[in-house]
């Protein structure tokens, strides 16, 4: 599990909506800086092979960008301007994740394996109450005070707590930056409390399910936290047949569904945390990871106008998020790099 770095979860403690458009810019940068490792992993599996979890994984991806866009819909809502084209946005991999404790989780750039799985993307999509583990009496751990690190769930939460506390005469924004379902199913345009709170719970329940349940508030997916434990059993998860009213919830579910199966030999041999600088100049290696972080950047230059007025401006995006797939994919099986299997790095390129 990670926690905000107090710093960060600081942000709220005064309750004014400054501290809220900072602490929403930290869950924007939180919410982009899973994705590149995420990616990673996805575009190491061989296609054709190991399906189940790739589809694991492109799933929470999707959700992630989902998230990414939802708090940048509630930042712009209550007059303040998501940034997404500044260098000082991407985090360096590997280390710790921007905005949270450094507490030993480092997370980095690697090719797929279970361990990953189980033991990086697991660990940042957990909740604070796992339902694979026995529930306390009580329920979950109330926020703790001012400047103490919170769980991810927690900040979420907090900043709820606060856009509440705010009320209508916080909603400063321009209505026309809103991205809506039309150009992103899922995106809710905030306009206002009621939607700002339903676009965080949205994000909490996505990515940690409820007490009682590992499933998504809206949709039948289970919760990040439980679709990569999928990988990690080797099984969906899916409702226990003999389970009653007086269960206890972590024995609702049991991981005997659908087999998902890993076969590590239909994984590309990629390095790990791979900098455009680590491959030799002049070499298809360096041309091809260059122009994919033009690419990469273009993408986020794109988002940033997106999330500024241009909502439409969506559609450029996707198609660059198409173009950076398959850039990835070419680089891994070696067709772009000179036949030896490269990874993309995921850093600022401006200009190729």
């Amino acid at each position: 599990m990670i926690r905000m770095h107090p710093k960060v979860s600081g942000l709220l403690a005064h309750g004014d909506v400054h501290g809220l458009r900072e602490a929403l810019q930290a869950a924007i940068e939180l919410e982009h800086a899973v994705i590149p490792p995420y990616l990673y992993a996805l575009y190491s599996l061989v296609p054709g092979e190991n399906d189940a979890a790739a589809r694991i994984i492109r799933s929470v991806v999707t959700e992630e960008m989902l998230h990414l866009t939802l708090a940048a819909n509630v930042l712009g809502a209550v007059g303040g301007r998501p940034v997404l084209d500044s260098p000082g946005l991407l985090p360096r991999y590997p280390g710790p994740l921007p905005g949270t404790v450094d507490d030993g989780l480092v997370v980095g750039l690697a090719p797929f394996s279970v361990p990953l799985v189980r033991d990086t993307f697991m660990a940042i999509e957990q909740p604070e109450w796992p339902l694979d583990y026995p529930a306390d009496a009580g329920g979950p751990a109330a926020p703790g005070p001012a400047g103490e690190p919170l769980t991810i769930g927690q900040f979420y939460r907090r900043i709820r707590t606060t856009l509440t506390a705010l009320g209508e005469g916080a909603f400063t924004g321009q209505g026309h930056h809103q991205v809506t379902t039309g150009l992103l199913p899922g995106a809710i345009p905030v306009t206002g409390v009621a939607s700002a709170c339903a676009a965080i719970d949205t994000i909490i329940d996505q990515g940690e399910g409820t007490l009682t349940s590992p499933l998504e508030v809206v949709g039948t997916e289970v919760a990040h936290y439980y679709r990569f434990a999928e990988i990690v059993h080797g099984r969906r998860l899916v409702p226990n047949p003999a389970a009653g009213p007086a269960t206890p919830p972590d024995q609702r579910y049991d991981y005997d569904g659908a087999p998902v199966t890993v076969n590590p030999v239909a994984v590309r041999k990629v390095p790990l945390n791979p900098t455009t600088a680590g491959y030799p100049a002049g070499t298809a290696a360096r041309r091809a990871c260059t122009s994919f972080n033009y690419t990469y950047t273009s993408l986020l230059k794109t988002l940033h106008a997106t999330f500024n007025g241009t909502p439409r401006a969506l559609t450029s995006a996707i198609g660059l998020m198409s173009s950076l797939r398959q850039q990835g994919l070419d680089m891994m099986a070696g067709t772009a790099a000179g036949g030896t299997p490269a990874g993309p790095s995921f850093e600022w390129q401006p200009s190729q």
